[in-house]
């Protein structure tokens, strides 16, 4: 509404897990080709096999993005504040 307050900004947060981003990876390239894929006849196993790889191959690259967007999500809400570590923190 108008005249509202802007929302708080985010907190820093780290990158999800690579193995997070292959799993996306894969399911987004299943179903970029699953369609055309059966229209041209391609069976579902090379498809899936497809995706497998492609999710694979195209994670490090997604991860990398994430990094570098909360990175400079950080330092757009917080100039001061030192660098993102874009390390998974293990609780301890």
């Amino acid at each position: 509404m108008p005249g509202d307050a802007p929302d708080p900004p985010l907190g820093p947060r780290a990158a999800h897990p690579l193995t997070t981003h292959a799993l996306v990876d894969m399911a987004v390239a299943f179903l970029a080709t699953v369609i055309l894929g059966l229209i041209l006849g391609v069976s579902i196993g090379v498809i899936i096999g497809v995706s497998v790889v492609a999710g694979l191959c195209l994670a490090p690259f997604t991860h990398r993005t994430e990094v570098r967007q909360l990175a400079a999500r950080d330092e757009a809400t917080d100039p001061d504040a030192r660098p993102h570590d874009p390390r998974p923190h293990d609780g301890s």
